[in-house]
């Protein structure tokens, strides 16, 4: 159900103020999730596993290239080409500088946060070059520099794993109890929960309930309303 304007979305878990909000990238920062999946789809197709973007998103949101890759192999019963992982960033990359734009409300909402002196950076599954690339053609790059910015790729374990928000806090400065993460998968929200950060779950695009059950304290439909749900107002 969405929420309304009206609807008071204050939460327990929210009221203790946060020293560090870490954003998602895909989905959440960047509206690169329509664009990722179409790119991935026509590529599965090509290699012979019919795929549409939603059935893409909803298979693969959350998910290392190279875990695709894996289940794609897996289902084909052949290996790809060495480098088709590469191939795919290489479309993918190219369509993001011809369509990639910012989510609706994120910048104002990321300013609001530092209004409060309240710091931000950048948790994806993606890769550095990735995160790079898509905050600078967004404009988002001048609220997260290169030490703002942290990648799955750079510790252990993806999400939901809890490393790369462990990774966030501790070269923030943060303690885990004092973040909040804003997250668009279960996977995602997972991770935060099991690295014990409070969540907020954006569902502009995503299943609310799946949030809510993966253990999001509160679902958003729209980032005009984070500053609510941080108590900033």
């Amino acid at each position: 159900m969405a929420l309304s304007s009206a609807r008071s979305i204050s939460s327990p878990a929210m009221a203790r103020r946060a020293d560090l909000v870490i954003f998602d990238c895909d989905g959440v920062l960047v509206d690169s999730e329509t664009i990722s999946n179409r790119v991935l789809a026509e590529m599965l197709s090509d290699e012979g596993l019919p795929t549409t973007p939603a059935q893409s998103r909803r298979e693969h949101q959350g998910m290392l290239l190279k875990d695709i890759r894996v289940s794609a192999e897996r289902r084909l019963g052949r290996r790809l080409a060495d480098d088709w992982i590469a191939s795919y960033e290489s479309e993918r990359d190219s369509a993001f500088r011809k369509e990639l734009r910012p989510v609706p409300g994120v910048a104002e909402a990321i300013a609001r946060i530092e209004q409060a002196e309240m710091a931000v950076c950048v948790a994806s599954q993606g890769k550095l070059a990735k995160i790079g690339l898509t905050l600078t053609l967004t404009g988002l790059d001048r609220f997260f520099p290169a030490d703002a910015r942290f990648s799955s790729y750079s510790v252990a374990n993806g999400k939901p794993a809890p490393d790369v928000f462990l990774h966030a806090a501790t070269s923030m400065g943060a303690e885990a109890s004092d973040c909040v993460v804003v997250e668009d998968s279960p996977s995602g929200v997972l991770g935060a929960v099991r690295a014990r950060m409070r969540v907020v779950g954006y569902a502009a695009d995503s299943d609310e309930q799946a949030l809510r059950d993966a253990g999001a304290s509160i679902v958003l439909h729209s980032l005009d309303r984070l500053a609510e749900a941080l108590e900033l107002e």
